[in-house]
């Protein structure tokens, strides 16, 4: 495994500086923005894809660095029913599997995207319950008009740039769960796997371990975030899990997002660890922190100490003990 950082949390420094700093902190692996969402700070797609001399100065500089890149991630919604929002998501995904192809990244992350419950819908609807019945009627006509036939496409147009595509298990969009995941990609494709974030797994009650079992069952993670939370219970008894408090009102939400280590302890993590090993994960572990109780240096500095020493680098090989 190689431990690794999703850079846009130094979004304010320069591609160089940012690849001196991270390379110093003992990082092997970057996950680079490509817009979106996480924006494009480290990565001009429309300028790479057209000038082949600065895509291998980009390629160069990274490598002068000692690290890899471990995915570019793109996050949006694609399948957002106002086409302003849809077409942009959906050309930046088209263009970063590009990219991700000319440079032989292995991995495009992104969100599956949530749309609206009718073709003339203005914003996503996120059906959370199975009853009234209509929410079965908007689950089921997002599913088979929407979600299938747009990601059977680019689970294609991956494969056939030798690209994976990672989405993140993400409330508020189509694919969130382990069972989610498994039936896009049983209907589009195995291109389609997790980008698999334990802190979106825990709010939703699911445990991460017991996820990646079942995900890694299929060879269905592609990528892995690095991300901790923690609860409050008095709050959770207030608003419950499904909390839409402000992310900046802390003292008064269900639960918030820790830097590694200050949510779960770190037997938690060496557990994951452990099991994404287990079930065939030995990858880039890539540290997102959206800790709003430290700094960007000490949140990810206190996750880069929390994780390295339980990061399995070396396979056992021969059973020397049986």
């Amino acid at each position: 495994m190689k431990l690794g950082v999703f850079t846009v949390l130094f979004s304010d420094k320069s591609l160089e500086d940012m690849l001196s700093y991270v390379s110093s902190k003992g990082i092997e692996a970057i996950e680079i923005g490509t817009g979106g969402y996480p924006g494009d700070a480290h990565c001009k797609v429309d300028e790479l894809l057209i000038d082949d001399i600065g895509l291998q100065n980009f390629k160069q500089k990274i490598v002068d660095y000692g690290l890899i890149i471990s995915a570019f991630s793109c996050h949006a919604n694609p399948l957002h029913p106002q086409k302003k929002n849809a077409d942009p998501a959906d050309e930046l995904l088209t263009k970063t599997i590009r990219l991700a192809s000319k440079l032989g990244v292995p991995v495009v992350n992104t969100f599956s995207g949530c749309p609206g419950d009718h073709e003339n819908a203005l914003y996503p609807n996120w059906p959370v319950t199975p009853w009234p019945h209509d929410f079965q009627e908007v689950l089921k006509w997002q599913w088979e008009e929407k979600l299938i036939p747009y990601w059977k496409e680019k689970n294609d147009f991956a494969q056939a740039h030798n690209v994976k595509i990672g989405l993140e298990l993400h409330g508020g969009f189509s694919v969130h769960t382990p069972a989610t995941m498994l039936r896009l990609r049983e209907a589009c494709g195995p291109a389609l796997g997790a980008n698999l974030d334990p802190s979106h797994l825990w709010w939703q009650g699911i445990d991460p371990i017991e996820a990646i079992k079942i995900l890694g069952r299929e060879n269905a993670i592609h990528h892995f975030h690095a991300k901790d939370i923690t609860f409050d219970q008095p709050n959770m008894n207030k608003n419950g899990l499904t909390d839409m408090t402000d992310y900046s009102q802390m003292r008064d939400r269900s639960w918030y997002f820790r830097s590694v280590g200050f949510g779960h302890d770190q037997k938690e993590w060496a557990d994951i660890i452990s099991t994404l090993r287990l079930y065939g994960y030995d990858y880039v572990v890539s540290i997102e922190h959206e800790d709003g109780l430290m700094s960007i240096d000490e949140g990810f500095t206190k996750a880069v100490e929390n994780l390295k020493p339980i990061i399995v680098k070396e396979s056992a090989g021969q059973m020397w003990w049986a």
